[in-house]
């Protein structure tokens, strides 16, 4: 493994992906195992979407909605059209998504993923296609959209596309790591 400390400079890409019509797979049954629920929240607290952002990205640099302004979290997790699903395991937040219907005709992905350590446990797939078909059945959805990048999860943009979801575009950003960043040896 390999250490990039905190505080360093470096380049990542953004991968932008689509998918314009719904998929040919089954809903997903919930996972066999512990006790497993997906809990849609009615307008939840800006705290709660905080609390699910930072407990999934903080490995990730998800750091974005930390430099906002408290008048815009409030605007962007409380607005009717969007929104937030959480996914209990044992009875603690294992997961979340976030289904985006601002824009007329397009379902984005806006945030997708799983905490620590309910990575590797199977829940990955079945949280995803669960957000796929859940964004293909709100009204007037023609096309959904997500975005990864190389700071995600190395399995993330892999599973959006066996999922079904299409790169259409590629952008090359920099940033300075918030944390120090272990990525294993090749």
């Amino acid at each position: 493994m390999s250490v990039t400390p905190a505080g360093t400079e470096i380049d990542y890409t953004i991968t932008y992906l689509e998918m314009t019509s719904r998929p040919g797979y089954d809903r997903p049954s919930l996972p066999a195992g512990p006790p497993t629920a997906l809990i849609a929240a009615q307008q939840p607290p800006v705290w709660y979407f905080l609390n699910l952002y930072d407990a999934v990205g903080r490995d990730y640099e998800w750091d974005d909605w930390h430099r906002a302004s408290d008048e815009e979290r409030r605007a962007f997790v409380q607005d009717p059209e969007v929104r937030l699903f959480t996914l209990l395991r044992t009875g603690w937040p294992a997961g979340f998504f976030m289904l985006d219907t601002r824009h007329q005709g397009v379902c984005d992905l806006a945030y997708f993923g799983l905490v620590p350590e309910a990575v590797g446990h199977g829940l990955g797939r079945y949280l995803l296609q669960t957000a796929i078909h859940a964004g293909w059945d709100l009204p007037g959805v023609e096309r959904m959209s997500v975005n990864t990048c190389t700071l995600d999860h190395p399995a993330a943009l892999g599973l959006y596309q066996r999922c079904g979801f299409v790169p259409y575009e590629r952008e090359t950003k920099t940033c300075i790591l918030m944390r120090d960043r272990v990525t294993p040896e090749s």
